[in-house]
């Protein structure tokens, strides 16, 4: 922690922990003590449930539940438009009730290909962002049971789409999870960015519904590593997430010049701004917290959230690249976390999740090639008005909760955590009333480390659906007596 001890941390920075802070919407997790005595969830009580696609064990979900996959694109599947459907499905949204239920816009969070950098954009190349991008997002009209009727690409020529989040006038923002461009050198992979003809790191507006056209960046929200974004209608500020993997990252806030509505969209040329904790210089909020942590936060301002040129030479190495934007928060004293990943907006909440944070703090901001942080999760939740963050949940250890990665809310509140690791990946529900409870594992052979990602109710609060994250990647969508389970 850079220039202050635990002790003096604990003073200066959270406003109180339990009382009035920690009223309203964070009474239920205070008061069931999630933080401070979480059970481990029973997987046992898990049952080898068949996929109603093909009858292959893919799922175990608690009894009287059903699922059925569908985009498989191991199995060559093609969307109706005739796109042989992308891998890596990622973050993902569901959109109005209507003939079909659910309109889901579906991330891709497809990468250069190793070694040669010559990657492709699927769909149309006339739509496309960046013809050598190969990732971008699909639409699928689907029923509650995982019926397809019909599919198309919604973005292309964009590159490493993570996550991102719906927006209240009817659009999905998708992020760029990297900053690689023809101006920044190799990344780790080595894979050279000279083929790339854009600047990726950016976030994109997406119709729920429409013909691909071409993707338009929102420059001033950011050229960072991006994971997941949630707008706030009661601050009018679009809230922006961090994975940058190996270094510190920061949680930001995005001001447009003026109110997004259904036809202009989200407008660039804002201002952005990261978070710190009132009163605290780079606040390590990675480690592992006090329970029930509650501070007092705000926003310093990003002076440039863009850099570079179309074209031209290399200027940045990769590193340099990926801190560019959080260095200026840092320097200003904005609070440090361990990859941050998913966001979700629920009655005037901001919750989102830190994968690797809670554990012993690192040594130094140097690059972590395993991950910046020694944790096995955290969910965090911010509240605007008050301007306060809480810690809702930091994991003991891995068995209880193991990475968790995107994230929403039910319609009963349950906050729906995506694991993402390297053993057997679960999805979790953290109740309002502070449990922790276990609701799909995915079995498939071979693949249980395949991590969970998307999940998103149906408008009508009766499927949940979720995707697989991998080179084979496929959707599903679950549906049973989702009350019972305290879903």
């Amino acid at each position: 922690m850079t220039d202050l001890d635990r002790r003096s941390f604990l003073k200066t920075s959270a406003a109180v922990a339990g009382g009035a802070a920690l009223a309203g919407p964070f009474q239920g997790y205070v008061a069931a003590g999630a933080w401070a005595a979480p059970s481990e969830p029973t997987p046992g009580a898990l049952v080898p449930t068949p996929d109603q696609a093909d009858g292959v064990l893919r799922l175990a979900l608690p009894a009287g539940f059903s699922y059925r996959s569908f985009d498989d694109n191991s199995k060559a599947a093609v969307l109706t438009d005739g796109t042989p459907v992308p891998g890596r499905h990622d973050g993902m949204a569901a959109f109005r009730e209507g003939p079909h239920a659910s309109t889901l816009v579906r991330n891709h969070e497809v990468a250069l290909p190793a070694g040669t950098g010559n990657g492709t954009a699927f769909g149309n190349p006339a739509n496309a962002y960046d013809p050598k991008a190969p990732g971008g997002t699909t639409t699928v009209e689907v029923d509650g049971h995982g019926n397809v009727h019909s599919s198309y690409v919604s973005v292309n020529g964009t590159l490493q789409n993570c996550s991102g989040g719906p927006m209240p006038w009817g659009t999905w923002i998708t992020c760029e999870e990297t900053v690689n461009g023809p101006d920044v050198g190799p990344d780790f992979t080595g894979t050279t960015n000279a083929l790339l003809t854009k600047r990726h790191g950016y976030i994109f507006e997406v119709p729920a519904d429409g013909p691909n056209t071409a993707p338009v960046p929102i420059h001033n929200a950011g050229r960072f590593a991006h994971e997941s974004v949630a707008w706030n209608p009661r601050s009018q500020a679009l809230y922006l997430s961090e994975d940058n993997f190996g270094f510190p990252s920061g949680f930001y806030k995005y001001v447009p010049p003026k109110h997004p509505n259904p036809v202009t969209g989200m407008p660039d040329g804002g201002d952005l701004y990261m978070l710190k904790v009132k009163g605290v210089e780079n606040a390590d909020l990675a480690r592992s917290q006090p329970a029930n942590a509650a501070y007092e936060v705000e926003w310093v301002p990003i002076a440039n959230p863009d850099f570079g040129a179309d074209s031209g030479p290399v200027q940045r190495t990769n590193d340099q690249a990926l801190n560019y934007v959080g260095s200026q928060g840092l320097a200003l004293g904005a609070a440090r976390f361990s990859r941050l990943e998913g966001t979700i907006y629920d009655a005037g909440l901001v919750y989102f999740t830190s994968t690797q944070g809670g554990g012993a703090p690192e040594p130094t901001n140097s690059d972590n090639v395993s991950g910046w942080g020694n944790g096995w999760g955290q969910v965090w939740a911010y509240d605007s008005r008050t301007e306060m963050l809480h810690l809702l949940f930091e994991s003991p250890n891995r068995n209880v909760l193991d990475f968790p990665d995107n994230v929403t809310t039910s319609p009963r509140g349950t906050l729906i955590l995506c694991e993402d690791h390297d053993q057997d990946n679960f999805l979790r529900g953290l109740t309002r009333s502070g449990n922790l409870i276990t609701f799909a594992q995915n079995i498939m052979v071979g693949r249980t480390a395949d991590e969970f990602a998307g999940s998103t109710f149906s408008p009508d609060g009766r499927t949940l659906f979720v995707n697989i994250q991998a080179s084979r990647g496929l959707s599903f969508a679950i549906w049973g007596p989702w009350e019972s389970i305290g879903v």
